[in-house]
């Protein structure tokens, strides 16, 4: 299971990395034109030129259009005539540099070829999952989820509190005996609070259970508003006094906060059930660090020394 998780987390990654350059703006950037191309084309014309060639390696124009897609957003915002022969001179320098190293004999060097390999493993897993979970995330079909999941629901619960935070629980007892006996929460907020909402009167604004640590939380939305906690309550960071100023029903979210993480749980449902495809039916084997077969007592004994 831990394998299959993993797998599908670097199988994501690279989806990530696919869909970001596919989304990086809504209209692709156009083609910049040649320095010396003709006004219109004619029928005759190409459809994918050369614009370079080194040694007789030609460079496309499509390859400068895919070179134009992956770069930054502001990069893609130069006017053409200044973008188009910047690309062209990293382009042949880059060829240069190939063939060098092809000259060199260095395509056939082991690390080299294993980086191939991987690169092209890359290339073939970025397709299917562009193929198979790219359309499933779908503006349309990330607002579907949206209505059908968030919209309409009712809000999640929301705490508003204000706390003081001290290192010793004898501490904050005292300040609760000094809170029961009339004690201004804010005025020993300030006072006493190592919190950096000190100044602030410990106020923390409104916050759902998932915001705070799982032991302030619990105290926090027993509490009934304008009640303080009768004992201090211990966390990491130390001993908490807390005060409810309020509850309230957060309203949903819209679409627009909700949409990133709704896009990227189908992501991950999308490539979850593509790896279980990809898997079914083949053989898997694992073995350890030194290969040798795994025995059921492996999990328990320490890792090899370095």
């Amino acid at each position: 299971m831990r394998t299959l998780r993993l797998t599908a987390s670097v199988a994501m990654l690279a989806l990530f990395a696919y869909t970001a350059r596919a989304q990086t703006t809504e209209t692709p950037a156009a083609a910049p034109a040649p320095a010396a191309a003709p006004a219109a084309a004619t029928p005759a014309a190409r459809p994918d030129p050369v614009v370079a060639r080194v040694n007789g390696n030609e460079i496309h124009l499509s390859e400068v259009q895919e070179a134009v897609n992956t770069l930054p957003e502001e990069y893609r915002k130069l006017p053409p005539q200044m973008l188009f022969p910047m690309l062209i001179d990293q382009m042949t320098d880059r060829k240069a540099v190939v063939l060098a190293a092809r000259k060199a004999g260095l395509a056939k060097d082991p690390q080299v070829i294993r980086q191939i390999a991987h690169a092209e493993d890359m290339a073939l897993q970025n397709a299917l999952l562009g193929r198979d979970v790219g359309p499933t995330v779908s503006e349309d079909k990330v607002k579907a989820r949206y209505e059908a999941t968030v919209a309409g629901k009712p809000g999640e619960e929301e705490a508003h509190a204000r706390h003081i935070l001290v290192e010793k629980e004898d501490d904050a007892k005292k300040i609760i005996e000094q809170l029961k006996k009339g004690g201004d929460f804010a005025a020993l907020a300030k006072e006493h609070s190592t919190d950096p909402g000190a100044a602030q009167g410990g106020d923390l604004g409104f916050f759902k259970k998932a915001d705070m640590l799982p032991e302030f939380s619990a105290a926090a939305f027993a509490l009934q508003p304008g009640q303080i906690t009768d004992a201090p309550v211990h966390t990491q960071y130390g001993w908490h006094v807390i005060k409810l100023e309020e509850k309230r029903l957060a309203p949903p979210p819209t679409l627009e906060q909700a949409h990133d993480q709704i896009r990227q749980e189908m992501i991950q449902e999308g490539v979850k059930k593509v790896v279980t495809a990809a898997r079914e039916g083949l053989t898997i084997e694992k073995f350890n660090p030194d290969g040798s077969v795994p025995k059921p007592t492996d999990a328990a004994e320490p890792p090899p020394a370095k």
